[in-house]
């Protein structure tokens, strides 16, 4: 491929100007709260993603050199790895690190775009394509400032392997062999669940070389090593055979077997169970089951998670539009562009899996859109560029309309990032919680809470947990929603019940390491091997032995129960997880719970929203077409000190609908009689708690702690 100093120069400066902008606007949400000290946490903004907490938790621990057996803390993650090499490298806070990873990483996509679109010599194609990639919705949503997660690489390392793909094929030199293959090995490595898209890809360019170049050995010699780069094994073995037949490939004698070895890493492959991740990832996002029933044992069903996480579910097609262009005419005219740059260029056929990727987000949900965004950026970039250049060839009205163009589609995405303000995982009074029980609790100590806050309380407080962002299973989250969502006798009970059980699955799966890690988890279920315990044969038995007096396992170390404030918004979805028959799998009628925040007062009502409304002098309660007095009405207040207070008004004792109202939250909650005496409500909202099984630890507004007793 011919290049030359101004060509270069050209590259070097359009990534440069893309990497700029692309860091610029990420900074925006930094300046926007700049003064609001509510996201700050010791003197730094604090992250804005869940899961980033887990990746910090690891690096952390890697730094201290203090990790703990069966904590959970991924010290052997490349994310933690990279993060904790950074931290001993560079001259900023820990905080600072990880605040500002994802903005300078996710930006370095401009440099594979740019650097494609050099491979086709149509650098402004490039120059524009990175500069609507790097901040359009869904992919700014995703690596904005704080969000520190896999995804501030997840796009970058597939189109750095593009790249790499176009200029082998383009060039047959080589070194872009052993360049596509450590690509995917370094994919692999950060992201584990990379395989379909590597898979992908090698299924478009063995379909381009059968249609296109099928007499090229040098194809086949490109396929082989991603075949082997592919493999399910081990990366150190991976790396071996990808440098040994790097070495073979290089030598001209060994072409006549180049076949035959293709067909060996094929088989490789196979036996290796390359099939076996896809798959799994398939199931997981697109062939999504409300249950999930246990393949041996009592075979009991659980609540599918997936079907609660907004990111795994569909989306409406103006929104699917917006996150992959910002705009629907944006959009629209990608997919015509991109049809055009195949057409003029063949090679972008490859890149075909990204978009299929990103479309499936129509059946997988929106956090696949991400994968779309720079190849159908390729397709706006190629029609603003094509289309100028046959309207003018003069260069200043040329680069004039470049301009024009691109700060059109530019603009609806540079919007978005300045309404898009998304608050931080935890504000500061919650990690103020969290970090005073890190003084209090022990390493080996739990906290209870669900798992939307896992891995920030073992991030902040240094515990362990029962669930997390990826630990979150039905069979996981029964006996938690259980423990939140009843009364207190028997979630005490099932709290004691379900740490000790867990510490034991880690000794039973330890014991079963050659087993698969699938098959390891369906080793133990806690809630049926309770169930086998003691005795029982249906489930549903042994959860009302609860309410009796049945003997617990040995303590052997501390529980803490964390509630915040904002579980109030997830507690009809928690509920869910436990308000079902284990053994059959039909749900249980719905507990009746709303929070109402936006209250409208008349002369005689209180209108609650949703056709709900009170009448203030009676406490009667309309609900729909019904009418209920309400069995009674609590008034919960601090004072200016912190100190809490409520008022019971007890009104009808044959009422199933009860009101509280949460004057330092503004809130109403009107609930049915089970959700009142739920230990969530009771500890959490009324601070009315039985202290024979709790005591108090730290008792803040936005979050509550107790400890277990038994």
């Amino acid at each position: 491929m011919k290049q030359n100093t101004k060509d270069i120069r050209l590259t070097i400066l359009y990534i440069i100007i893309a990497f700029t902008f692309s860091v610029a606007i990420r900074l925006i949400w930094a300046i926007q709260f700049g003064d609001y000290e509510a996201f700050k946490f010791n003197g730094q903004f604090m992250i804005n993603t869940n899961d980033g907490y887990y990746w910090a938790e690891g690096a952390r621990d890697l730094v201290s050199g203090i990790s703990q057996l069966n904590d959970l803390s991924p010290i052997d993650t490349s994310p933690a790895q990279l993060t904790a090499v950074f931290a001993t490298i560079l001259p900023f806070s820990f905080e600072t690190l990880i605040l500002y990873m994802p903005v300078f990483l996710s930006s370095l996509i401009v440099i594979p775009m740019i650097l494609i679109a050099r491979s086709l010599d149509n650098l402004e194609m490039g120059l524009i394509a990175s500069l609507l990639a790097s901040i359009t919705w869904s992919y700014y949503n995703r690596t904005m400032i704080g969000y520190f997660d896999t995804d501030m690489l997840n796009i970058v390392l597939p189109m750095f392997l593009l790249w790499s793909i176009i200029w082998a094929i383009k060039t047959k030199e080589n070194k872009y062999l052993i360049i596509t293959a450590l690509d995917i090995l370094v994919y692999r490595g950060w992201y584990p669940q990379s395989y379909a898209l590597e898979f992908s890809f090698f299924g478009l360019i063995l379909l381009f070389t059968l249609v296109y170049d099928r007499k090229n050995l040098y194809n086949y010699k490109l396929l082989a090593i991603m075949m082997f780069a592919m493999l399910n094994m081990d990366s150190f073995i991976r790396l071996g055979l990808i440098l040994g037949f790097f070495y073979i490939f290089k030598q001209k004698r060994f072409d006549k077997y180049v076949y035959h070895i293709l067909t060996i890493s094929v088989l490789l492959f196979l036996v290796s169970g390359g099939f076996n991740p896809i798959w799994s990832r398939l199931k997981a996002y697109v062939f999504k089951d409300a249950l999930v029933i246990g393949e041996e044992g009592l075979k009991l069903h659980f609540f599918s998670v997936m079907q609660t996480i907004r990111e795994a579910g569909q989306i409406p097609f103006e929104t699917f539009a917006n996150r992959i262009s910002g705009h629907i005419v944006t959009f629209s005219l990608s997919i015509i562009g991109y049809i055009y740059l195949v057409y003029r260029h063949k090679i972008m056929l490859v890149a075909l899996p990204m978009i299929g990727l990103g479309f499936l987000a129509s059946v997988g949900g929106l956090r696949f859109t991400i994968y779309a965004v720079p190849i159908l950026a390729f397709g706006i970039a190629f029609l603003i560029t094509e289309g100028t250049r046959y309207i003018t060839d003069k260069k200043i009205i040329k680069y004039f309309s470049y301009f024009v163009l691109t700060s059109a589609i530019l603009y609806p995405n540079i919007k978005h990032v300045y309404e898009y303000k998304v608050p931080t995982v935890f504000n500061q009074s919650e990690v103020k919680v969290l970090d005073s029980l890190k003084e209090i609790a022990g390493r080996e100590d739990y906290v209870v809470s669900w798992w939307d806050y896992g891995y920030p309380i073992r991030y902040y407080s240094d515990v362990k947990t029962l669930t997390d962002g990826g630990k979150h299973g039905g069979s996981v989250n029964f006996p938690v929603s259980y423990i939140l969502t009843n009364n207190q006798q028997v979630a005490a009970k099932m709290a004691r019940l379900d740490v000790e059980y867990t510490e034991q699955s880690f000794k039973i799966k330890d014991n079963n390491k050659n087993l698969e890690e699938d098959k390891r988890v369906k080793l133990f279920s806690n809630i049926e091997q309770m169930t086998k315990d003691y005795g029982f044969k249906d489930t549903n038995d042994f959860l009302l032995s609860l309410q009796t007096d049945i003997k617990l396992p040995k303590k052997t170390r501390d529980i803490y129960l964390y509630l915040p404030y904002k579980m109030l918004n997830i507690y009809p979805t928690i509920k869910v997880f436990s308000n079902i028959n284990l053994m059959d799998g039909k749900r249980n009628q719905a507990p009746f719970m709303f929070v109402s925040r936006g209250v409208k007062e008349t002369a005689t009502t209180l209108e609650f929203g949703r056709g709900i409304s009170m009448d203030k002098k009676s406490f009667t309660l309309k609900i729909g077409n019904q009418k209920v007095q309400a069995r009674r009405f609590v008034h919960t207040a601090y004072s200016k000190s912190g100190k809490f207070s409520k008022t019971v008004q007890n009104l009808n004792s044959n009422s199933n609908i009860s009101i509280i109202y949460m004057s330092a939250y503004n809130t109403f909650l009107i609930l049915d009689e089970q959700t009142y005496n739920s230990l969530y409500i009771q500890l959490m909202v009324l601070e009315s708690y039985d202290k024979s099984l709790f005591e108090e630890v730290i008792m803040n507004p936005y979050a509550k702690v107790y400890k277990l007793k038994i």
